[in-house]
């Protein structure tokens, strides 16, 4: 066995068996999203950090979702079911096969703990490393009441007090127990096995393992994470206050990154999302996943985006929609209320307003008039709009799809084009004007007449 952190081998068991029957939920509560990627995934994503790649999963309801959810690029996972819920270190032994393979570290997570880093993970080996048989992560909490104490003297971890069997002078300590743990992995599962299930639920709780290893004369220890981190979900009320958590910490981490944001908390990010210095975020928006945004570019408020990419120099809305595959060139301008989905828009191009571009590619400086709308359905296919660079498409316009407009192509307002439009050339495609002299002032008389009838009519 290693004494050096970074060389001992390590698996981390994750508790994911629960039926979240608090959430009131058609699926496991850790399949929920924060951030729009699942709680369990965030776990995994910080194990991995960590430089923790094998995981045993304990899974109960749902369990293939989960499985999947769990799955990222450079983490091994072997799955075990829990078939009977008898409490923590129950759930952990369900991992038995996994242990028995004799990794150096053992740790121990949850996987409704969305908020975890690596920190305190490392911290944790970290402790095991030194000579420690059981590290605890703690806290100091805000407001104790409930939580267990981590009783400390000379620096070793003595006992982990529940608040009801807590002392008055106990329930005075704020450094709290937040459930998750790391154990030698050569007597994980002898210290596991020894614990009872003398309580008056008749269940096996992993916390009793720090007086269990100091009675067979091993070493507790505790170290601190930030309260946060810690946050377990159980409800959706809770849900929402772990995602407003974690929208915090992603803000101000972009914000120290370079990207100025006016009121940060009208902002909301997901796990995935890229954004470069220099980049101003106005109120009011909503990235999905896979959006990356470049340096310098402006999101104006009230634009949602998601699946695009975003080129330096662009700017994006007020009130605009990308969807998945919209992707502006450098210094293109997608303005208010229009739509882009799966569609390049090239460099210096401008979608001003009022304006739906789909399956479409749009070349370099062309400008599209205000109302224009590629008309890529046919009610069973999808077709794309080709538009060439310096082109101009007047307001108002339907491109019926496919079709090509050529480089520096005029389409005249109010057109509908079902033909390719050549190069430099002008496409008009409405019906001729005709001006009636005098018609007005006879619809106005059948109007007012119309209207003299109803009103005789009503009475």
């Amino acid at each position: 066995m290693t004494t050096d952190r970074t060389t001992r081998t390590c698996l981390a068991v994750i508790l994911a068996a629960g039926e979240s029957t608090r959430m009131k939920s058609s699926q496991s509560k850790v399949l929920h999203p924060v951030g729009n990627r699942p709680m369990i995934a965030h776990v995994v994503a910080a194990l991995a950090g960590a430089g923790i790649a094998d995981v045993a999963l304990v899974l109960g309801r749902d369990a293939e979702k989960v499985e999947a959810a769990a799955r990222l690029p450079g983490v091994t996972a072997s799955v075990h079911v829990q078939t009977e819920r008898l409490g923590t270190a129950h759930a952990v032994l369900a991992a038995r096969e996994a242990i028995a393979k004799g990794y150096d570290d053992v740790l121990v997570v949850f996987g409704d703990t969305p908020l975890i880093t690596a920190g305190p993970l490392a911290a944790a080996r970290e402790g095991l490393a030194r000579g420690a048989d059981v590290v605890v992560i703690g806290f100091t909490a805000a407001d104790p009441t409930g939580y267990g104490r981590l009783i400390v003297e000379n620096g070793d971890l003595v006992a982990i007090r529940e608040h009801k069997d807590a002392s008055e002078a106990e329930r005075a300590i704020t450094w709290c127990n937040g459930g998750l743990m790391a154990i030698d992995g050569r007597k994980a599962l002898d210290l596991i096995g020894r614990i009872g299930n003398a309580n008056a639920k008749g269940e096996y709780y992993l916390t009793d393992i720090v007086e269990v290893a100091r009675a067979a004369g091993g070493r507790a220890v505790a170290v601190r994470a930030p309260e946060a981190e810690l946050t377990g979900c159980n409800t959706r009320a809770e849900l929402a206050v772990i995602e407003r958590l974690w929208q915090e910490r992603r803000r101000h981490a972009l914000m120290l990154d370079g990207v100025s944001m006016v009121a940060p908390e009208t902002v909301f990010l997901s796990w995935d999302t890229e954004i470069g210095r220099d980049v101003t975020i106005e109120p009011n928006v909503v990235f999905g996943p896979g959006v990356t945004v470049e340096g310098g570019a402006v999101i104006h408020s009230f634009s949602h985006i998601e699946g695009a990419h975003v080129s330096a120099g662009a700017a994006v809305g007020p009130y605009a929609r990308l969807r998945p595959g919209a992707n502006l060139g450098e210094g293109a301008k997608v303005g208010n209320f229009c739509e882009v989905k799966k569609a390049e828009i090239g460099a210096g191009a401008k979608v001003n307003h009022l304006t739906y571009i789909g399956d479409a590619e749009i070349g370099a400086r062309t400008n599209i008039g205000a109302g224009t709308i590629t008309c890529n359905y046919d009610g069973i296919n999808k077709h794309v709009t080709r538009i060439g660079a310096d082109a101009f498409i007047g307001s108002n316009s339907s491109l019926v799809a496919p079709v090509s407009i050529g480089d520096g192509a005029y389409v005249a307002s109010g057109s509908v084009i079902t033909a390719d439009v050549p190069a430099d050339a002008v496409a008009f495609g409405r019906a001729r004007q005709e001006n009636k002299e005098g018609r007005a002032v006879a619809v106005r008389e059948r109007n007012q007449a119309l209207k003299a009838a109803r009103k005789k009519a009503a009475e």
